[in-house]
């Protein structure tokens, strides 16, 4: 076993591909060691796909009704795999993601909300819920946030946002433009 000291390896032709070991063999990497992908956005250390949404205006909702959020508005989606007319978002990547949803809504300015309710979905069904029960205090609005980590296969899993917001009289409302939004993207795993 022999160790090879330099600063900088480059192909011989100066473009290309350089291969570090061969099928079956591990790279070790000490502990320590700063990895960079010296500033590109593809490579090594990038943590895609990704995506930012928000609304473009508000959402009127249905009292006390799990309702999906449409965000309408993409921030950042780098491969498009964010759908605005479905409001889904279907990674083509299989790994392991992180999702984040924070809301604001409320009952037009009214103190009468009872419970708001935040909830990220895969596949139709809850991962993370969050509740705010407010029927001791009705205040005219409330905001929640939602966080979860989730395994996506890459090809048919996807991730929705859904909301809940309960009042005692009147319709409640998502705030949309910049008062609600909701992101994600892959874990450098």
């Amino acid at each position: 076993m022999g160790t090879i000291k330099t600063t900088n390896i480059e192909t011989i032709t100066g473009s290309g591909t350089l291969t570090l070991g061969q099928s079956g063999e591990t790279i070790a990497i000490p502990s320590g060691v700063t990895l960079t992908n010296n500033g590109t956005a593809s490579g090594f250390g990038t943590n895609t796909p990704a995506f930012a949404v928000k609304m473009s205006g508000n959402q009127g909702l249905s009292n006390a009704t799990a309702t999906k959020v449409a965000f309408d508005t993409e921030i950042k989606d780098t491969d498009n795999c964010y759908d605005t007319g479905t409001y889904r978002f279907t990674p083509t990547t299989a790994g392991t993601y992180y999702f984040y949803f924070v809301a604001n809504g409320g009952n037009d300015g009214a103190s009468t909300l009872d419970d708001f309710e935040v909830k990220i979905r895969k596949n139709g069904t809850d991962i993370i819920n969050t509740d705010w029960n407010h029927a001791n205090n009705q205040p005219a609005n409330s905001h929640g946030t939602a966080i979860a980590i989730e395994d996506m296969n890459g090809s048919t899993d996807y991730v929705e946002f859904f909301i809940i917001i309960t009042t005692s009289v009147g319709s409640p409302d998502l705030f949309g433009f910049n008062n609600t939004r909701a992101g994600g993207f892959k874990i450098i795993t």
